[in-house]
């Protein structure tokens, strides 16, 4: 059985270039910036192949200063890596709210958003593959790599690991979020119209047992009682950080 033995760290973060539009919005903190990838259950990475760009939702796990994709040894972006690496764009979104206001055009959404461009390659070690594998699975559900079977040699071989790197001279990260209630023109506050944020939260439900096989009890972790997935904080009460109209979101 493999094992998770992959580290995480903590630290300062590089200065990068910042985006240059709402940079009130954009964060370079580390412990933000990994809190969100660490959080977020799908990211989408981007690529140019054969003069094409593809983007391509899949799970992703962070460790120590790695983002780490898998595929299909055959899928485009794992091949594209071959052999010496390809250039991606990585990105992770979580809605934390629906902003509503008073004009249609300060209508937003409150959000949490990394970027990542980097050059990434093809993972050719195999203990850090399966490590990586493993960090991947135990993303998934807490506890699955030790509770499942390990992958054997004919799915090793036929799975692709992908590194893509969160530090370093050819990598660029950045955070940008929207917190905080509408913001709309002083002329419009006297206008008769609803306006707040609607929190948004993904929740895991109770788990639901596959009657296929050999009847075995929920694990602990993944009880009824386990703590939301995803769980994002409720929108303060008072003013926050972030101003714009949906169309400034990124």
């Amino acid at each position: 059985m493999y094992q998770n033995n992959l580290s995480r760290a903590s630290g300062p973060i590089p200065v990068w270039p910042t985006p240059t539009r709402l940079r009130e919005r954009v964060a370079t903190d580390r412990g933000a910036v990994n809190a969100v990838l660490d959080e977020a259950l799908v990211c989408h990475a981007g690529l140019v192949v054969d003069g094409r760009p593809h983007v391509l939702p899949t799970l992703h796990v962070r460790v120590d200063d790695t983002l780490y994709l898998h595929g299909s040894t055959g899928a485009r972006m794992l091949a594209a890596a071959r052999p010496a690496g390809v250039a991606v764009c990585v990105t992770v979104s979580i809605v934390d709210g629906l902003v509503l206001a008073r004009s249609a055009f300060h209508h937003s959404i409150n959000y949490r958003s990394v970027i990542v461009q980097a050059d990434a390659t093809l993972v050719a070690d195999p203990e850090r593959k399966r490590q990586a594998l493993a960090a991947l699975v135990d993303r998934v559900g807490t506890g699955r790599t030790a509770g499942s079977r390990p992958p054997n040699a004919k799915e090793l071989a036929a799975t692709a690991v992908l590194a893509v790197p969160l530090v370093g001279d050819r990598c660029d990260v950045a955070l940008k979020q929207r917190t905080g209630p509408p913001l709309d023109d002083s002329d419009d506050l006297a206008l008769g119209y609803w306006a707040g944020v609607v929190p948004v939260r993904l929740v895991a439900g109770e788990p639901v047992t596959d009657r296929a096989g050999v009847a075995v009890a929920v694990p602990a972790q993944l009880a009824p009682t386990m703590p939301a997935v995803g769980t994002m904080p409720a929108a303060p009460a008072v003013p926050a950080v972030g101003t714009g109209s949906i169309a400034q979101m990124r």
